[in-house]
């Protein structure tokens, strides 16, 4: 039995709920799940808070508000009259400043959750499992194998304390490694904009493993939906992923024939990344999460596939969209 139908209640009947009764609001705004999430809530609610250092409106109607998210009294403020909120941010790609910051900025989320009383969705990533033999699903323990899977680990924690309490309405969403038109994955930077400019692209470690991908538009849209379903909370959700995860050899021929390309690519081994670490702060903090790509990497979505009866774009659809969209950029 799907999860709609367990609720009762058809998708119309949600949305037409939701348009009428509540603000949802954005906590980071500016980046790419923020934005292709406002987007998407437009068919849930005609009230849309978009929240940051720097918010910038996606449609008109959207409300703006400038917060600092390390600012209990900020976030108060931001969350204050809220029915949804969604915390997507993303902070600077440094272990000691995750570190310093995220803990703060749960408890700042969290604290403002409950002053207000809104549900809270948290969009999360896979670090906290650390290296899984087989595919990740929601019930896959913690067991994080980096620094900065420690952290995600430890605020993870923090909600889902809360949510045992009964102090919160909330879940965790998740999503594998991005790719899009759009995003700042390491994908976009050394396949697709390699490719799109005539250069050779460039694969982490081994092309031999399979890798699964998230498609970003499929995560904002299942964050929407998820968020806009009141039998969805207080549980972890993986959002829609194809599971039919292919290997770099395999991906990129998909890839080079949308942009006309020869699928021309090295692997980039590990004393080599390493070496440019050395120089690049943002490689040298990608290092410990290279264990992701010397092994197969596997991302299920079942659970969410399962419950709407809905399934991810394929990775030939994802990759076409793409770079056509990209296409139509330049």
């Amino acid at each position: 039995m799907k999860l709609l139908e367990k609720m009762n209640t058809q998708p119309e009947e949600l949305i037409k709920y939701n348009k009428k009764n509540n603000m949802q609001t954005i906590l980071g705004s500016t980046g790419i799940i923020g934005r292709t999430l406002a987007k998407e809530l437009a068919q849930y609610t005609d009230k849309i808070r978009l929240v940051s250092r720097n918010p910038k409106k996606v449609s008109d109607s959207d409300e703006l508000v400038k917060a600092d998210l390390l600012n209990r009294q900020q976030v108060i403020d931001a969350v204050k009259g809220s029915d949804v909120v969604y915390l997507t941010a993303g902070l600077k790609y440094n272990t000691k400043i995750w570190q310093a910051e995220w803990p703060v900025i749960m408890q700042n989320v969290i604290d403002a959750c409950k002053a207000s009383g809104s549900k809270l969705v948290f969009f999360d990533n896979v670090y906290a499992y650390g290296r899984v033999k087989g595919w990740m699903t929601e019930e896959t323990p913690y067991n994080p194998v980096s620094k900065k899977g420690e952290v995600r680990k430890h605020i993870a924690e923090m909600l889902m304390n809360e949510v045992k309490q009964g102090s919160i309405n909330a879940m965790i969403v998740r999503a594998a490694d991005f790719y899009g038109h759009d995003t700042l994955a390491v994908i976009t930077e050394t396949v697709f904009k390699n490719f799109a400019a005539g250069k050779k692209a460039q694969w982490l470690i081994s092309d031999k493993f399979r890798h699964s991908f998230t498609y970003a538009p499929d995560a904002a849209k299942g964050t929407a939906l998820l968020g806009n379903t009141p039998a969805a909370y207080n549980q972890v959700w993986h959002l829609p992923t194809d599971k039919n995860a292919l290997t770099g050899k395999e991906i990129m021929p998909l890839i080079a024939s949308e942009f006309g390309a020869e699928p021309k690519y090295m692997n980039v081994p590990k004393w080599m990344l390493r070496i440019i670490g050395l120089f690049n702060a943002n490689i040298r903090e990608s290092i410990e999460m290279l264990y992701q790509n010397d092994s197969d990497y596997l991302f299920s979505s079942e659970k969410f596939e399962k419950a709407f009866d809905l399934k991810p774009r394929s990775y030939a659809d994802g990759i076409k969209e793409t770079v056509r969209i990209m296409k139509n950029k330049n």
